[in-house]
């Protein structure tokens, strides 16, 4: 079984609002180091652009239009650049930066603000508490519930996974793999068998047998596609009736590679479910990498969980001042 390193768990227990184990408390710690190293894509994309703005140059109204095209070319979106680029102009005016470094920290703490509107907690503390996790095939849904269960099992919490996603035999799989690995219990049936049915087997499973947390993985639906939308309603709905005030909580996975094209997601799947926050997968393999704080700013979202590579490990509490600096530095190095 994969262990997370010291500080991992201490992490996901800040998320989940749990004490962490004796021997992990006082030992949080951020992301910095782990992100610098795997968010090089991203980065080596982005930095030079930034260095080229900054370094060694008068800030000018060409710098700033400068700035505003490497942000909306980072896939940071519209209205975050103008946001960003105003505060920056606003903090130079009043002589609170003065250019170079000190403009770049100032815009990787604008960044860090613009990219995490609301506290990323994800509250327990339900009988049980049910999380439904939902996205498009292909976002790393299916991985993120499995890798999400290793964590809770790590923390202590006992765990039912409902194999909602009833449409593809590897996703019942896939769980199967990860519940084994984590110690918590699968609830599934036969594919192609009703997502609602199974949802519902999965909180009550997990009442009769006083599960703490119950993670639904469900299918992959396209967006475009109203009733694969309407069935994803009809899953929550039935979730509510099984367990009140079910799903506590609910998470869109998005893939950080699909760009401005996530937000499109995020905005359709927001009038089927109540989006609680995203998790932002596959943001080591970004082009561009700005996505997040596009996220942040347009859609009001956490971004309360981040992958960056294919481990364990690498599905970490998102921390957008390490995200910020791994990503709008003036090293591209890494």
């Amino acid at each position: 079984m994969e262990a997370g390193g010291s500080g991992d768990i201490a992490a996901w227990a800040d998320l989940f609002e749990l004490e962490p184990p004796e021997e992990q408390q006082g030992k949080k710690k951020g992301l910095f180091g782990r992100l610098f190293t795997n968010l090089s894509t991203p980065r080596q994309a982005i930095s030079p652009q930034i260095a080229g703005i900054f370094e060694g140059k008068l800030v000018d109204e060409d710098t700033w239009e400068e700035l505003e095209e490497a942000l909306i070319a980072a896939d940071c979106g519209m209205d975050a650049t103008l946001r960003v680029v105003d505060h920056l102009r606003k903090e130079m005016a009043e002589g609170r930066v003065t250019g170079g470094p000190t403009l770049v920290t100032a815009l990787q703490k604008q960044i860090a603000e613009v990219t995490m509107p609301t506290a990323p907690k994800i509250p327990l503390g339900h009988e049980p508490t049910v999380i439904m996790v939902v996205g498009v095939n292909g976002s790393g849904k299916t991985t993120t519930v499995g890798k999400l269960a290793h964590r809770l099992s790590d923390l202590g919490q006992s765990v039912v996974v409902g194999a909602a996603d009833t449409f593809r035999a590897a996703a019942i799989d896939q769980l199967s793999v990860w519940t084994e690995r984590a110690g918590a219990q699968l609830v599934s049936q036969a594919p192609g068998a009703d997502p609602g049915a199974v949802a519902f087997d999965a909180v009550a499973a997990a009442k009769s047998r006083e599960a703490d947390v119950v993670l639904i993985d469900t299918a992959g639906r396209l967006q475009t596609q109203h009733n694969l939308m309407e069935e994803l309603a009809k899953v929550s709905a039935v979730v509510g009736k099984a367990c009140d005030g079910a799903p506590h909580t609910t998470l869109l996975v998005l893939d950080a590679t699909t760009g401005q094209n996530g937000i499109s997601q995020a905005r359709l799947f927001g009038e089927v479910v109540d989006l609680s926050g995203v998790v932002l997968t596959k943001l080591d393999g970004a082009a561009r990498g700005g996505v997040a704080v596009a996220i942040g700013q347009e859609l009001g979202l956490p971004i309360q969980i981040v992958g960056t590579g294919e481990t364990l490990e690498d599905l970490q509490p998102f921390d957008p001042e390490a995200y910020a600096e791994a990503i709008f530095s003036l090293d591209a190095s890494g």
